[in-house]
């Protein structure tokens, strides 16, 4: 499976990835509940961001938002950038126990770390051979993850 390019998603999505999406707008400093409900709230933050960013405000949020969105995070980083890594490797987490992935505690640390770089070294093997196994989560490695690559 090549790299899947980034998810359109807008006003009424549930789920994966608008809690990714929540995290992003909050990190860049607007007020939204991550409740993975893409409502009027995330759709004014992600109007507003559209606007700042001199993007096509739509409400959209499609490659050239998501790519302004992202920011690159890695050990050692705080705050709702990382609870958004962390968030995917949640929603990938296909045991009962919260604790067989990095918790979402927004703490970029040994866990996190190991997380992001055993999927970038599968990514590597199986997919992508240009991605960067590093543990540094920047555009490629944001990409995989918010696309949902083998999720559920």
């Amino acid at each position: 499976m090549p790299l899947q390019p980034w998810p359109q998603i807008r006003k009424g999505a549930k789920a994966h990835p608008v809690p990714s999406l929540q995290y992003h707008l909050r990190a860049r400093g607007h007020t939204v509940t991550v409740d993975g409900d893409f409502g009027p709230r995330t759709d004014a933050a992600v109007r507003a961001f559209q606007q700042q960013k001199n993007l096509v405000v739509d409400g959209i949020v499609g490659p050239k938002t998501w790519s302004a969105l992202v920011t690159t995070v890695r050990r050692g980083d705080k705050g709702d950038a990382v609870r958004s890594v962390q968030e995917e490797f949640q929603y990938r987490n296909q045991s009962e126990d919260p604790n067989n992935a990095p918790l979402v505690d927004g703490d970029f640390g040994p866990k996190t770390e190991a997380a992001v770089l055993n999927w970038q070294q599968f990514l590597h093997d199986h997919d992508e051979p240009s991605m960067a196994v590093d543990g540094i989560v920047g555009p490629m490695t944001w990409q995989s993850l918010i696309s949902g690559m083998y999720a559920g």
